[in-house]
């Protein structure tokens, strides 16, 4: 045999394309303790745009493995004299040299001679039918025409240079895979090639699914038969294959971005559509285009129920229907399992289901069907994935009674600093667990919130869970009192008892953003307090209460302002702590003389006043007094309210104690207007005023000089008025009482009023019903009838 020439092997190799490469990949099938050289010398040639440096590589391997092997040599001297066309002995092909270790494919003849013909038929291979796995899918998706407008968008002219990625991702059971699978059944026109589909199994209990598996199908879908081992080559196949077809791809479960990287094809005018209940950022520098999938609205779900059970059943008992829509929480796959439930029960009224959705403890075991858990199944493989301090974060929150979540609050629980915290929580809401709100704040979805607990109460030791709620009740409770010390120095007097020191505390910049955070943060206090009164945490919660009183006196939620001093009064008496008890019946006595209840308030003060005697204390009697004053002029006993504030205001002066005493004064005015005694209540206003803004008192001088307004108002003397209440309301914008201020508005419109100037008392009116409004007041009512009354005129 002449020596073979590389020149020779390198030019047949370009004549005969990709044939030549077809017939070199069957060689190196068979081929046995052969170097990954030669191999990824074919795959280059394969797959590189640029071949001619590759096709010299290849052509020089090619002869130095014919030199070491006899039967390769002559494999490739015929291979040569067909011009690089056909298959090899090794594949088929009729040749008598079996050298070495061989593999025999196909039909092949041996034999020193052979006379006549020998012929094999060998059927052709059956066509593969064009893919199309896409999974089944409703072919309406109550709710998502919004998403799907977004997702018609990413589609732009159709054809995308390296392909287009669309994340779709979100919280379990909210219907991603549904919406992917619906959504792309609609475009399979456009891929002529095929849709193909994999589970990458995310949350599976064996694990996230193997790529070079999941690729080897796709191959094997595209008519591919041998798919190699390695995922490098696996992968180079894959996108030499996928290179010249228009394909659709459905990647659904998916657990990171690195596991679907490889199966992206990159081909022009491919799409893959990607489901994960993680974010998938990482997809990003492959240029993905991103899409949250989020709850149902009410409309939508009652539109799937409706499917479900029927119109007529639904109307019913509609009663029942809408707790069953409520309980779900937007949440598809609870609302399609409860759909199921009552579909196969059709004799079982709906109240039944709505009950067992009501009690949290049956909740996630009522949304199953045929015995599976379904809800509960998804969000235990969610966790399965989980690392440790992510796990122990999600219980934790969950034991927690808070309608979000912030890195502070999430470090108390967790027992770790902020900036941990904040991770975490991001880590959470990578993965959907938690949704992101948005100014550092996150929130659970109902149902998985009810997961999270019910975990907790399971993996959590009854210890363990008590001192994370401490944690944040300390919290809560150390950030109000900072914020009642800028707000209300006066008032800060009572003691504070923390479990342990919190950390993370916000910095107010000054009173007004303290009130601001109050205000921004009420839910959650009351949450807290509510939750600690359950918990038997007797003295945290009457100093919450306490803590908590520039909120109440500033903001006057008043049905809070109340509930919140019921239940620190009860726990002051249960701790035995005679000074908390006063206090919440002084300062919950206020609430309920400003809601309106001035007979409660009395005898609150009453009670508050006879604890004082008993106890000796001075201060503590001076403040039931005018807590009695105001209680009487609520109900229009002056003289008795002139009386009680008399009372104060002498035990305070003797004290010594300037900021009550002026209090005091400023009260006895408002007993003298009430009187119609204008004069003598401008006298008191003015020196109240004075005394409060030498303290300086800036919110309490403020209310001064809208009293003194008024009684310039009642003596004739509109424009002081005016110079009054305006002064009195830039105070009150500064100090932050919404309801201060829309009380000077509605003063200022009545002065507009009665000087004839309709026009501006409607916009003083106005301006004063949105505060009282956004206050929930019962003013409002009021005011907007009066509003009625001059807009007809």
């Amino acid at each position: 045999m002449e020596p073979l020439n590389t020149d020779e092997v390198e030019a047949t190799l370009r004549r005969a394309g990709p044939a030549s490469l077809a017939t070199v990949g069957s060689w190196l099938q068979h081929l046995r303790g052969e170097s990954d050289e030669l191999r990824q010398a074919w795959l280059r040639g394969l797959t590189e745009p640029d071949r001619e440096p590759v096709l010299a590589d290849l052509a020089a391997l090619l002869v130095d493995r014919a030199v070491r092997s006899p039967g390769f040599a002559a494999d490739l001297v015929r291979w040569l004299a067909r011009g690089g066309g056909g298959r090899s002995d090794r594949s088929g092909d009729v040749g008598n040299s079996i050298v070495g270790a061989n593999d025999i494919a196909g039909g092949v003849v041996q034999a020193r001679d052979v006379y006549g013909g020998v012929h094999f038929r060998i059927p052709a291979p059956a066509q593969l039918p064009v893919p199309q796995q896409l999974p089944p899918a409703p072919a309406h998706l109550s709710g998502r025409s919004q998403d799907v407008e977004e997702l018609v968008a990413f589609l732009g002219d159709g054809c995308w240079s390296g392909g287009l990625t669309i994340v779709l991702s979100g919280p379990a059971g909210v219907g991603k895979s549904a919406l992917a699978a619906s959504w792309l059944r609609g475009l399979t026109g456009r891929f002529p090639d095929g849709m193909l589909y994999a589970d990458l199994r995310a949350h599976a209990p064996d694990g996230p699914a193997d790529v070079v598996e999941v690729l080897g199908g796709f191959l094997r879908a595209l008519g591919v038969a041998s798919v190699p081992a390695s995922l490098a080559e696996t992968v180079a196949l894959w996108r030499s294959t996928a290179a010249r077809r228009r394909i659709g791809l459905m990647i659904d479960n998916a657990f990171s971005a690195a596991q679907v990287r490889p199966l992206l094809s990159g081909a022009e005018c491919s799409l893959a559509v990607v489901t994960s209940r993680a974010r998938l950022t990482g997809l990003g520098v492959d240029g993905a285009r991103f899409h949250p999938v989020g709850l149902l609205d009410r409309e939508s779900a009652a539109a799937i129920l409706a499917a479900r059970i029927g119109d007529d059943r639904m109307a019913a008992e509609q009663s029942a229907a809408e707790q069953v829509i409520a309980r779900c929480a937007g949440l598809p796959l609870a609302v399609c399992l409860a759909g199921a439930r009552m579909a196969a029960r059709p004799r079982q009224a709906l109240a039944v289901t709505a009950d067992a959705l009501s009690r949290d403890g049956d909740r996630l075991d009522a949304l199953r069907v045929d015995g599976d858990t379904a809800v509960r199944g998804v969000l235990d493989a969610s966790c399965r994935t989980l690392a440790d301090d992510l796990s122990r974060l999600y219980r934790l929150l969950g034991l927690q009674p808070l309608p979000d979540i912030t890195p502070p609050v999430a470090g108390a629980a967790a027992a770790v600093p902020p900036a941990e915290a904040d991770r975490l929580l991001d880590d959470l809401a990578e993965v959907h667990l938690l949704e992101d709100l948005g100014n550092n704040r996150y929130r659970f979805h109902d149902l998985v919130r009810l997961h999270a607990r019910t975990w907790a109460l399971e993996s959590e030791s009854a210890e363990a869970g008590r001192a994370a709620f401490r944690r944040v009740l300390d919290w809560y409770l150390a950030a109000a009192t900072e914020a009642e010390r800028l707000i209300s120095p006066s008032h800060r007097t009572l003691a504070r008892d923390y479990a342990e020191p919190p950390a993370g505390l916000p910095e107010f910049a000054d009173d007004a953003a303290a009130l601001a955070w109050l205000g921004a943060e009420q839910a959650h206090l009351m949450a807290v307090l509510r939750a600690a009164a359950a918990a038997g945490e007797h003295n945290a919660v009457w100093q919450l209460a306490d803590a908590m009183w520039p909120l109440f006196l500033r903001l006057r939620p008043h049905d809070l302002w109340i509930e919140a001093h019921e239940l620190g009064l009860a726990a002051a008496r249960r701790a035995g702590d005679r000074a908390g008890e006063n206090r919440m019946l002084t300062s919950g006595g206020h609430g309920l003389r400003n809601a309106g209840r001035p007979a409660e308030a009395a005898d609150w003060f009453a009670q508050a006043l006879s604890l004082a005697r008993e106890e000796g204390d001075g201060r503590a009697e001076a403040n039931a007094r005018h807590g009695l004053g105001h209680a009487h002029q609520a109900a229009g006993r002056l003289d008795l309210a002139a009386e009680s504030f008399g009372a104060a205001l002498r035990i305070r002066e003797e004290a010594g104690h300037r900021r009550g005493a002026a209090l005091a004064r400023l009260s006895l005015g408002e007993t003298e207007l009430a009187r119609c005694r204008h004069e003598d209540a401008a006298r008191l206003f003015a020196q109240a005023h004075r005394e409060l803004a030498d303290l300086p008192d800036p919110y309490e001088a403020a209310r001064a000089t809208a009293w003194l307004g008024r009684a310039h108002g009642g003596a004739g003397r509109n424009d002081s008025a005016q110079e009054c209440y305006e002064a009195a309301l830039s105070g009150f914008r500064d100090a932050g009482s919404r309801h201060w201020e829309a009380r000077v508005l509605e003063w200022l419109g009545e002065l507009a009023e009665a000087g004839d100037r309709p026009a501006d008392a409607l916009r003083r009116y106005g301006q004063s019903l949105v505060l009282y409004q956004g206050l929930g007041a019962g003013d409002a009512d009021r005011l907007a009838g009066r509003i009625a009354v001059i807009s007809k005129a």
